[in-house]
């Protein structure tokens, strides 16, 4: 009997989708990790190679809150998944064909643009599709789970060793294959969601069950504000690390390549855990709990990486424990979210909290910290991720809890609160 349960739709869903981000985000950390070897062959600066992650940050941005939009306003979600997984995949070939810097990041726009609106599409599907008790996790495992195994697991060993045997032109080659597949996949097996048609009923405590919601409408929704300007500190914090980390390592601290691409590997490791920890912990004791602790933990790999001098084995330790605040993200990017606000507006509020953190904080405030590594120090730019764990942390104090359990918890005591409006 568990084992027919095991082959339920929601399953198959589940891993259809987190595959399918995870090859996204394969996608999106691989000039990132390959940076050490492309600056060589053209010649880039602190602030290009910051670029490059500030600028996909961007056209990501604008992706998923206008691309997500649109994909609730038509009430359609399968064709842009479809779209998506296409349009990334050849970005990726183009990438490799790169024969200057322009080219490369021209290649990294367009692939924000389509990669972007993926997570909150993935997301507004799953949510609509998953069991109560289940939403906090399955947004954990869709999210974090599957991209941290693909893109920040497996992709630092797998592109280090093709750009190191194969050059790193082949690394891009390689990662655009995958989502070729999975667009076969999605076409096949996943199903148009009857519920994004625009008849969902809201909860009354659930902000924009009837009428219509723009961009400044939802921005006065407490939690959809609180959310956005936590993404803002917290995706900095994750963009700047990925992609800085590495050139960090190798050009400051001077380890080599394979013992870089390990202590990175060790980051997705930790993304892994947390995609289950964080998001399962939160749908028993809340919500706000749990991103206040696991925001908290993340200053811990900066720090390492800027003061530890003890073994390697240690050091990713320390970057692993510190790396499990990425549990944060499939909370304040999609959960809490989509149980403020009504869901046929779920994809447009999710696009709307990722556009703002990356275009602020991973395309803004990334290019800001390429600029001080190259005037002042790198160290400096690690010790604005420090803050920008302790800022979020504090932020999510003002959070209004959404968990079903509590909430219902507060409705028994007469205490409900309303998430949306407050």
């Amino acid at each position: 009997m568990s084992q027919r349960r095991a082959f339920t739709y929601e399953n198959g869903l589940l891993l259809i989708l987190g595959l399918s981000f995870g090859i996204a985000f394969f996608d999106r950390n691989a000039a990132g990790i390959l940076v050490p070897f492309i600056e060589k062959d053209l010649a880039l600066s602190n602030t290009q190679v910051f670029a490059l992650g500030s600028g996909l940050s961007l056209t990501w941005a604008l992706g998923a809150y206008f691309i997500a939009r649109w994909s609730d306003a038509s009430g359609v979600r399968k064709p842009f998944l479809l779209g998506f997984l296409l349009i990334f995949s050849a970005c990726s070939f183009l990438s490799g064909i790169a024969q200057s810097y322009q080219m490369l990041l021209l290649s990294r726009l367009l692939m924000g643009a389509v990669e972007g609106p993926f997570l909150p599409v993935c997301l507004a599907i799953m949510t609509l599709e998953s069991s109560e008790h289940r939403r906090g996790i399955n947004a954990g495992i869709m999210q974090n789970f599957f991209a941290a195994l693909l893109g920040q697991s497996l992709a630092p060993t797998f592109l280090v060793g093709l750009a190191q045997h194969f050059g790193w032109r082949s690394a891009f080659y390689i990662a655009g294959i995958p989502g070729l597949v999975f667009a076969v996949v999605v076409a096949l097996w996943v199903r148009e969601p009857a519920k994004t048609q625009p008849a969902a009923q809201a909860s009354p405590a659930v902000a924009g069950g009837g009428e219509h919601m723009g961009l400044i409408a939802m921005l006065r929704v407490r939690n959809i504000a609180l959310c956005s300007a936590i993404a803002v500190f917290m995706v900095t914090w994750f963009v700047m690390g990925w992609n800085f980390y590495p050139k960090y390592f190798i050009d400051v601290r001077h380890v080599a390549g394979e013992t870089m691409g390990s202590l990175m590997a060790t980051l997705g490791i930790a993304s892994m855990c947390a995609a289950f920890v964080a998001p399962a912990l939160s749908d028993r004791i809340g919500r706000k709990p749990v991103m206040i602790a696991f925001c908290l933990l993340g200053v811990l790999t900066p720090l390492a990486v800027m003061y530890f001098q003890g073994s390697t084995t240690v050091l990713g330790t320390l970057m692993f424990l510190g790396w499990l605040a990425s549990g944060s993200f499939p909370l304040y990017m999609g959960v809490i979210p989509s149980e403020t606000i009504s869901r046929r507006y779920a994809a447009t509020a999710m696009g709307l909290v990722v556009g703002i953190g990356e275009v602020i904080g991973g395309a803004g405030i990334n290019w800001v910290a390429g600029r001080i590594a190259d005037v002042w120090s790198p160290q400096t730019t690690l010790l604005m991720s420090v803050g920008c764990c302790l800022v979020s942390a504090v932020l999510c104090l003002f959070l209004v809890e959404t968990a079903p359990v509590k909430v219902r918890a507060a409705a028994a005591q007469g205490l409900r609160p309303a998430p949306g409006l407050q």
